[in-house]
């Protein structure tokens, strides 16, 4: 079994995509019209045939309960694997990224937690 796709629940799924593509460099995958929504998904740009992130709608009161709960919470709803933490903050924040955990090694890994300015919080991570 393998990941192929998980979803992220966004406000305003055009937004999400400058965010995913312009700022955190993931590759548009799929862009289908479907309705007033799109299914609209992204890939790292190193594993385009990987696992998609789908830029979900949250207009259902459930998904947008959940995101807003985890937000106030501080729990990341998703975790990125990155070569380098402290390189990635740094380029992040170069851009204007809000982070609400600056970089933190814990035992073999070390993580840091950013706004996707989406509505969600969301982990880098690299596993030495």
């Amino acid at each position: 079994m393998r990941i192929h796709q998980l979803s992220v629940f966004v406000e305003d799924q055009e937004a999400a995509l400058r965010f995913y593509t312009d700022v955190l460099d993931f590759v548009k995958r799929h862009d289908i019209p479907l309705g007033a929504d799109r299914w609209l998904t992204v890939v790292a740009p190193d594993e385009q045939d990987g696992p998609e992130v789908l830029l979900e709608p949250n207009r259902h009161p459930a998904a947008r309960q959940y995101q807003e709960a985890l937000a106030a919470d501080g729990i990341p709803v998703v975790s990125f694997a990155v070569d380098d933490v402290e390189a990635e903050f740094e380029r992040l924040k170069g851009l204007g990224v809000k982070f609400t955990q600056d970089p933190l090694t814990m035992g073999p890994a070390t993580t840091a937690v950013f706004d996707d300015t989406c509505g969600n919080l969301v982990q880098i991570i690299h596993v030495n």
